[in-house]
């Protein structure tokens, strides 16, 4: 009896990735920009305007950029970074936390 060979293909385990840095965030930072040169249309002065132009033209290389090196690093990074946000500074040592303690519970390992 022969061993049988499944093959795991790359593009089933690989991290979707955008540009090369993650989706959501390449996303969110050409959104933000595009929304703020298309604010720009109703500005009625020609050096606001281009000012604006300029400044949503560098949040978008510039968050392109630090998103690809993030995305280098460990592509999960954003979902890690969220998931520490969610953790506690401080977890009591306790079995449970809806345990209350009590003064007396207290008293009794101190002494």
């Amino acid at each position: 009896m022969t061993i049988r060979h499944t093959p795991i293909r790359q593009v089933g385990c690989r991290d979707t990735l955008f540009m090369g840095g993650d989706r959501e965030l390449i996303m969110l930072s050409g959104l933000l920009s595009c929304t703020l040169l298309f604010s720009a249309v109703q500005v009625f002065s020609f050096t606001l305007r281009t000012v604006m132009v300029i400044s949503s033209i560098a949040i978008w290389l510039i968050g392109k950029a630090c998103f690809r090196k993030l995305a280098k690093v460990d592509p999960k990074l954003r979902h890690i970074y969220i998931r520490n946000i969610r953790y506690k500074r401080y977890y009591p040592a306790r079995s449970t936390p809806y345990r209350i303690n009590t003064p007396t519970q207290v008293k009794q390992y101190s002494q």
